[in-house]
């Protein structure tokens, strides 16, 4: 590892300038500066210590593997063996397979899905217009009255009733009047947009197509044909019409629609609550990093993100590395989603995976052959509720909220699913000999541009990335289309998503 180390700096940029990877030997050095750029600490212990929930207790019984099973069902705890069954030493041969039994990257992300899919239907509830921004319609949004609601005036101008000229009334009407009287024949009135037309009113004569004599009478400068500039009852829907379907998100103009409609709350699909369980005792909390302790960059940004996916943060605890406290933390929880940072690995005080077994919890993720952020999991620790554990580096640690959280809270929360799209890359991006690469690029056009700084611990690329692009095993040449995974805030605007 420290060998590898050393060359990190020097290999990603060889990798970063390499416009082409024919040469074989150039890129053998860009799939080495990519891998020791990758394999980090928490990685590399989820890789190689056969010490984890990976090993099955007898050797003839087959394995789960870290991803439980992939596609037909899951596996539990039990399936992967005990905490003290392995050697505690790396071994070339152990890396290897361990690192091929993870889950491929594009089935963990319909594992999540189908995992939020495969419990009980969440009780709709009603919600005031004001609170209901963000949330899913549970119901139909039918029309409870005509709109509009009477027929109505599309201009300022004038009421007539028959040919003209007209007489015209003294008194005007304006919206938000009750009913004024009918008009006859050669008869007109001043009326404002908005306002309750006459009955009998032929047309709206606008204010700039009509002209008054001496006498009050009212010409027409320009032909009003019948039934001009009214609105009529009943023009955008009729009482009982369907405006919007189940499903649909609501927007500040779904918000209008619903108001214009006659509702003052919505059946929605309920946000899934999350708890944040923040765990490694070397975080701090402010100031300046120091004495061999960091800032904990994962509690301030998991929080917003997670409200960008539509859930609701119920609690953010700090935990450290107690595995008592994370097991009452996690026995507790009353949430639908926990959601905790670090201790996905296999080291000493990585405490997630003996906790999940303690409690006798469903594995239905456990790795994903993704980088950074391999040592992410998933697991069902009781009905209705799950646990995303992300690893501690803060973009490996993005790369589990794109690949499980994303999907897992989306489907919880009824929202639909973005299209996927695709745009070129403008640069080569050199990717991991096995495993998907999300890479942060930022949108120019109908091209995007790959970002550094894209390593598991850093977040430099990221926080001026408009998306992830999603690279597969062995990397992208220029000009390749990349599937594209949105940003939330890149998507909505802060004042948006972020509700």
């Amino acid at each position: 590892m420290s060998g590898r180390g050393t060359r990190v700096g020097e290999n990603v940029k060889n990798a970063e300038d390499a416009e082409d990877a024919k040469n074989a030997e150039d890129a053998e050095d860009a799939k080495n500066a990519e891998d020791a750029e990758d394999f980090d600490v928490e990685e590399a212990l989820a890789l190689v210590n056969e010490g984890s929930s990976l090993r099955d207790p007898e050797p003839g019984r087959g394995r789960a593997g870290r991803g439980g099973t992939p596609v037909s069902g899951s596996a539990s705890f039990e399936d992967h063996g005990s905490a003290g069954a392995g050697h505690g030493t790396s071994h070339p041969a152990h890396s290897q397979e361990a690192r091929h039994q993870a889950i491929a990257w594009p089935q963990a992300r319909e594992t999540a899905a189908r995992a939020a899919r495969a419990g009980a239907r969440r009780a709709p509830v009603p919600v005031p217009l004001e609170a209901a921004l963000g949330l899913v319609l549970a119901a139909p949004l039918t029309a409870l009255c005509d709109l509009p609601s009477f027929d109505t005036s599309a201009m300022d101008g004038w009421a007539v009733a028959g040919p003209g000229p007209w007489d015209v009334r003294d008194e005007g009407v304006l919206a938000g009047h009750d009913e004024p009287e009918p008009l006859t024949d050669g008869e007109a009135v001043r009326v404002a947009t908005g306002a309750r037309v006459p009955q009998d009113t032929t047309a709206v004569l606008r204010s700039e197509h009509g002209r008054t004599d001496a006498k009050g009478r009212l010409y027409a400068t320009e032909e009003s044909g019948h039934g001009r500039d009214i609105r009529p009852r009943g023009q955008e829907c009729r009482s009982g019409d369907q405006l919007l379907p189940v499903g649909t998100l609501v927007t500040p103009v779904v918000l209008g629609l619903a108001a214009a409609a006659g509702y003052d709350t919505l059946a929605t699909v309920p946000r899934p609550r999350v708890d944040v369980l923040v765990l490694g005792d070397e975080l701090l909390t402010e100031g300046l990093p120091h004495d061999g302790r960091i800032r904990d960059a994962l509690g301030p940004m998991l929080p917003p993100w997670l409200r960008a996916l539509g859930a609701e943060v119920t609690r953010v605890r700090r935990i450290g590395d107690d595995a008592k406290a994370l097991h009452k933390a996690v026995t507790g929880s009353q949430a639908d989603v926990i959601v905790t940072t670090g201790g996905t690995a296999a080291g000493p005080v990585d405490h997630v995976h003996p906790t999940l077994r303690r409690i006798g919890a469903e594995l239905l993720v456990d790795g994903v052959q993704v980088r950074p952020g391999h040592p992410m999991l998933l697991a069902r620790t009781k009905e209705n509720q799950h646990l995303v554990g992300l690893p501690g580096n803060p973009l490996a640690a993005v790369s589990g909220l794109l690949t499980l959280a994303e999907p897992l809270l989306r489907t919880l929360a009824a929202r639909p699913a973005p299209e996927p799209y695709t745009l070129p890359l403008t640069d080569a991006v050199h990717g991991h000999p096995d495993d998907t690469r999300l890479v942060p690029v930022v949108l120019r056009g109908d091209r995007a541009v790959p970002l550094h700084y894209s390593g598991p611990a850093m977040l430099r690329g990221v926080a001026a990335a408009d998306a992830l692009a999603v690279v597969p095993p062995g990397g992208a040449r220029p000009g390749r289309e990349a599937e594209l995974l949105d940003l939330p805030w890149a998507a909505a605007g802060i004042g948006v998503c972020f509700t």
